[in-house]
C-alpha cells in the first residue's frame, strides 16, 4: 500500500492516555517495519459524549501525546478531525454523532473531506519518488 490510515484508541477508555498514545505508537512502528514504502496517516480520536467529560479529555491529551510523539516517526501524519464537532456551549450534536459517540452520515462527511484531501495529497509522487520508481 501507499498510504495506510490508522483510526484506534477511542474504544480503550480503561487505558490511560499514555497507554493509548504508545499502542498508536507502537502500531505505527510496525507499520513502518513491515510496510516501509507506506505513508500512514493516523487519525486523531474524537471527542465523546454530548457534554464535557473525563473520557473527553482523555481522547484531548491522547491527541496531544500523538502530536508530540508521531513527528519524530518516518512517514507518519497526525490528522486532527474533531474540529467543528464540539459547539461553543461544550456540546456535541446528535447531528455529528447520534449517540454522541458514533459518526452520522454528516459527521462522517466532516472527517472524509480532509482525509481525501490528505490521501490525494500524499499519493501525487514527488520528484524523488518519481526518480526512484524508474531506477
Amino acid at each position: 500500500p501507499q498510504v495506510i490510515v490508522v483510526w484506534v484508541g477511542t474504544n480503550n477508555h480503561e487505558h490511560s492516555a499514555e497507554e493509548v498514545a504508545g499502542g498508536i505508537e507502537a502500531i505505527v512502528r510496525l507499520i513502518n517495519a513491515q510496510q516501509p514504502q507506506a505513508k500512514v496517516i493516523v487519525l486523531g480520536l474524537l471527542p465523546r459524549g454530548e457534554k464535557p467529560n473525563p473520557l473527553r479529555q482523555k481522547n484531548a491529551r491522547v491527541n496531544q501525546l500523538l502530536k508530540s510523539a508521531l513527528p519524530k516517526l518516518p512517514r507518519v501524519q497526525l490528522l486532527d478531525v474533531d474540529a467543528g464537532f464540539v459547539h461553543s456551549d461544550g456540546t456535541i450534536s446528535y447531528h455529528d454523532m447520534f449517540d454522541f459517540l458514533h459518526l452520522t452520515g454528516g459527521g462522517y462527511a466532516k472527517i472524509c473531506k480532509p482525509l481525501h484531501e490528505l490521501i490525494m495529497q500524499l499519493l501525487e509522487e514527488t520528484p524523488e519518488e518519481k526518480r526512484a520508481a524508474l531506477a
